[in-house]
């Protein structure tokens, strides 16, 4: 359950398609307007914006590069015009770009530490001064589980994600006396176009290693991030939730 919604406006990062997609819906139904970045998928993208326009919802979509200040500032401003200063931020953009730890180059550990944690500092500096005028906001950022646990192959990501609970923390910490929350979500392996480009003794490895003994789905995602962006969550701040199928149980 989301709790009940006044309506709000809400930008999603990274929504072109997967959990930003899938949270671009749930806001959507919980009655708020919700304005979705997208870097290159411009299908997916007014994919979605139809979807929610279809449910009597309103979307907006801005391309927008996460790891851009400029292109990020410029997003905020056309939101800021269309529907009002941002109050919901919820920063899902990532990449990935995996190697081994010797094999890794310097472009591969810098592209994804500017879009999955550089990214989502643009985008809730930008946020803030908006939020705390309004003395109301709610801030959630997607990590993953191997924030928490580690992933061989993976210590560009892995350490991105693991940057965004330190940021998110601060910033609960930072903004609590104004009435904004600041939340971490740890997806776990979903279905989605990443990790459908895995191998299928990668997906059976994964699929063993969680008790539920699947992958979840975008939308189960989807309802954990739109409950930490409701009015009812207004007492949970500073949380790291995963959403794993147990995965990460007892970390």
């Amino acid at each position: 359950m989301s709790g009940k919604s006044i309506g709000r406006v809400a930008l999603v990062t990274g929504a072109s398609r997967g959990i930003g997609a899938a949270t671009v819906s749930a806001l959507a139904s919980a009655g708020h307007r919700v304005a979705l970045t997208y870097s290159s998928d411009s299908t997916g993208a007014e994919r979605t914006v139809k979807d929610v326009e279809a449910a009597g919802g309103e979307a907006l979509a801005i391309q927008a590069d996460a790891s851009d200040r400029s292109a990020v500032e410029a997003a905020f401003t056309q939101i800021e015009e269309s529907f009002g200063p941002v109050e919901i931020l919820v920063s899902n953009a990532g990449i990935t770009r995996d190697g081994l730890l010797m094999r890794m180059s310097d472009e591969d550990w810098d592209t994804v530490r500017a879009t999955n944690l550089d990214g989502a500092f643009y985008a809730v500096r930008r946020a803030t001064p908006k939020m705390l005028r309004a003395r109301w906001g709610r801030i959630v950022t997607v990590a993953s589980v191997v924030a928490a646990m580690g992933s061989a192959g993976q210590v560009n990501y892995a350490a991105a994600k693991a940057g965004l609970i330190g940021l998110t923390r601060s910033v609960a910490r930072e903004l609590a006396s104004r009435g904004i929350t600041a939340n971490v979500v740890l997806p776990g392996p979903i279905s989605t176009a990443m990790t459908d480009e895995l191998d299928d003794d990668r997906k059976a490895l994964l699929t063993a290693a969680v008790p539920l003994g699947r992958f979840g789905g975008p939308e189960e995602v989807a309802s954990v991030i739109a409950f930490l962006c409701s009015e009812v969550a207004g007492y949970v701040t500073g949380a790291v939730v995963p959403v794993d199928g147990g995965l990460s149980m007892g970390l």
